[in-house]
């Protein structure tokens, strides 16, 4: 009885040995039919699935992120170190397919000038924030702002003060953007000067357009406020030459600039319109678009004749640059523009008359140019350019609202730039503007 009862038991454990090993054969079988499903699905992916025990394989993309490669598996406790290996038709499949991405990703050949990745620009590209003057009912005013330092010309020094240009981007763009757009970069390390980007906020508005049209002090008036407190930052900060100081807009950032043209005369030495509305005309979000449209229907002398710091105002030298074809803000508003900053320096009286200076019509480089004239100086200068709808001429056309082709805005403008400054912090009168070598 007991020998049978012992070999019953020895029974029992076979039958328990081969039901246990059954089911781990099941159990392996269905873990690798699973393994080789995920494999076809993932090209070039091993992916090994089971129980406790089971191989990891461990995965690494390349620097790009398109392209997995299969490395060696990593050797889990209680096994033994095995390789993945994916078949030679599905690499060949995944590196056609990583190919493919990368070139759908390439950045275009133009845009090596963006500031985030200096690939010939020679200076530093940084951002920051600038807690400027709140304005009435906030706590906090923090002005985003991008800037650009070239190396220093004539091995720096503090004898060796730089210029500042200040550039105010469109709606719908930010400070790098514009920096990308104008290659406004690229003409600094040329001459030296140092170019700030004040950055309007989603928060001011939706589409980061400046309220040109708006002089409250808890809108327009307040922005402008806003940037003149950076530029006397930087300026301290930067060893910056005051009398050289220069502000320059595309669209609704030419028309701030214009706004700080006029409120901030002492600040600045010369301003640059690109694209930009006529000043006074416009109110409100509504009668904006509508001077864009179609400039103003009242008398442009009149309108800046009109306004409060017009009386004691000592001039501004101003170059207007404007697209024949710009279908989004009308060129009658480059030309009623012009003849506002003529009256503002003085050249001419209410009626239009000439008071001062001469005139100087030609055609450079594709540019259809009237200059107004003191002591053969340009005083303001109305560019034209033909085939130019609402764009920076001559930028980089991989961003919105440049085109590479026509005649560099930036050049045009910074060489208007070259032959104005101020002196001791004074703005002078339209007969003191001295030539800049």
């Amino acid at each position: 009885m007991r020998a049978l009862r012992n070999a019953a038991k020895r029974g029992e454990r076979a039958v328990w040995d081969i039901t246990q090993s059954t089911l781990g054969t099941q159990a392996s079988s269905s873990i690798k039919a699973k393994s080789s499903t995920a494999s076809a699905k993932k090209a070039g992916a091993a992916k090994g699935s089971g129980a406790k025990g089971a191989s990891a394989t461990s995965k690494r993309l390349d620097p790009l992120g398109v392209r997995p490669t299969i490395g060696k598996t990593v050797k889990a406790r209680g096994s033994s170190a095995t390789r993945s290996k994916a078949s030679p038709a599905t690499t060949s499949q995944s590196v056609r397919s990583a190919a493919s991405v990368a070139r759908t990703r390439a950045k275009p050949a133009e845009s090596r000038v963006r500031p985030s990745r200096h690939a010939w620009l020679k200076g530093d590209w940084s951002r920051s924030f600038h807690s400027a003057p709140p304005a009435p009912g906030d706590l906090v005013n923090h002005l985003g702002y991008g800037i650009y330092v070239p190396p220093a010309k004539g091995g720096g020094g503090s004898g060796n003060k730089r210029p500042l240009v200040v550039m105010l981007h469109g709606c719908k763009q930010t400070g790098e953007e514009f920096a990308q757009g104008t290659r406004m970069n690229a003409i600094a390390d040329e001459y030296g000067f140092v170019v700030l980007y004040p950055e309007q906020s989603r928060v001011a508005h939706p589409h980061r357009c400046w309220h040109w049209y708006d002089a409250s002090e808890r809108a327009g008036g307040h922005e402008a406020r806003s940037i003149v407190s950076l530029v006397e930052a930087v300026i301290e900060r930067y060893d910056i030459d005051a009398s050289r100081v220069y502000v320059a807009g595309m669209s609704a950032g030419a028309g701030m600039a214009a706004l700080l043209a006029i409120r901030y005369p002492q600040v600045f030495a010369a301003v640059a319109l690109h694209s930009g509305p006529v000043m006074g005309d416009a109110h409100s979000a509504m009668s904006a678009l509508a001077t864009m449209r179609r400039g103003t229907r009242d008398d442009p002398l009149h309108l800046v004749g009109g306004l409060k710091e017009f009386a004691d105002h000592p001039g501004m030298p101003a170059i207007v640059v404007h697209g024949e074809d710009d279908d989004v803000v009308s060129p009658r508003n480059a030309d009623q523009l012009a003849s506002q900053f003529v009256r503002l320096n003085r050249l001419v009286d209410a009626s239009g008359k000439r008071l001062h200076g001469t005139a100087r019509d030609s055609a450079p480089g594709g540019v259809i140019r009237h200059d107004w004239l003191l002591d053969d100086v340009p005083v303001v200068r109305d560019c034209r350019i033909a085939g130019l709808r609402h764009a920076w001429s001559g930028g980089d056309g991989a961003m919105p609202f440049h085109v590479s082709d026509g005649p560099d805005s930036s050049r045009l403008i910074y060489d208007f730039f070259r032959l104005h400054r101020r002196t001791s912090g004074v703005a002078l009168t339209p007969p003191q503007t001295v030539l800049i070598a």
